[in-house]
């Protein structure tokens, strides 16, 4: 994440949903979109997403508008409109949509749809299948989560 002066209009984005809208904003505008990745035949990619260089999306739906950073890699996962996934993240068989994934970042099996959420770098999201099944959390000052 970084600063950017904007033409136009104007968030204050000091709260999460309001970075997420300044994402969805941006993601709109973006003039061009365009696969540099590597995208394979059973995956649905819209016209509105740009996979960057290096990335690979292998069986999987991606709905535009949206931004797959360099060396990303999506697996059997659906990512939904108006999410940014940056550089060096891994997502396999999860859902996502109006999101913010920051770099070095892992969402694994996830068995519920992940929606208007930040997800912070080297962060892991995974869901453990192994009896006994306990929800481990390492979370910031000021931090909410809303578990199904």
């Amino acid at each position: 994440v970084f600063p950017y002066v904007h033409q136009g209009w104007w968030i204050d984005t000091g709260k999460p949903l309001d970075m997420l809208e300044a994402n969805s904003y941006v993601l709109e505008e973006i003039p061009e979109h365009a696969i540099r990745g590597t995208v394979d035949a059973e995956s649905t990619v819209d016209a509105r997403v740009t996979v960057e260089e290096g990335a690979v999306v292998e069986r999987s739906v991606i709905r535009g508008p949206a931004i797959i950073g360099r060396n990303t890699v999506i697996r059997d996962s659906y990512i939904g409109p108006f999410t940014s996934i940056y550089h060096d993240v891994e997502i396999v068989g999860s859902e996502l949509a109006r999101c913010i994934v920051l770099e070095n970042s892992r969402v694994l099996n996830i068995p519920q749809r992940i929606e208007d959420s930040l997800i912070g770098r080297n962060a892991t999201l995974q869901y453990e299948t192994r009896k006994p099944r306990a929800i481990k959390l390492n979370l910031g000052d000021h931090s909410r989560i809303w578990l199904p």
